[in-house]
């Protein structure tokens, strides 16, 4: 069994994205291609985003920290710390409204059962 602080790797996530010339940072805590589950912290700083991409599965985020908002087409929902905002089947962005963290949680298509 391994145990980790997800408040920790949050707190160091955003220290590496106020570096970061993208104002983000990622780190996979979970996951890889061994594993159908992957999860990532994820550090915007104010105003930074994730460019629109394709889900490519199923997808939560966690917010950690901070106030994010996640955007598919006209559609967008805000989520601050504790929130879960559902990932839809569709193309979407993240901007961070703060600085923000987040935990994503992601299945690819493949290992989804039918």
């Amino acid at each position: 069994m391994q145990k980790l602080s997800i408040q920790a790797l949050a707190r160091e996530q955003l220290e590496a994205a106020g570096r970061s010339p993208a104002a983000r940072s990622a780190r996979t805590v979970f996951g890889g291609h061994e594993h159908a589950l992957r999860q990532t912290v994820i550090a915007l700083q104010a105003d930074a985003s994730l460019d629109e991409h394709e889900n490519p599965g199923e997808a939560t985020v966690l917010v950690l920290s901070g106030k994010v908002e996640l955007r598919a087409g006209s559609d967008q929902w805000r989520g601050g710390q504790g929130d879960l905002l559902i990932v839809p089947d569709a193309p979407h962005s993240l901007h961070a409204l703060e600085d923000s963290a987040v935990l994503l949680s992601a299945v690819p298509r493949g290992h989804l059962r039918a």
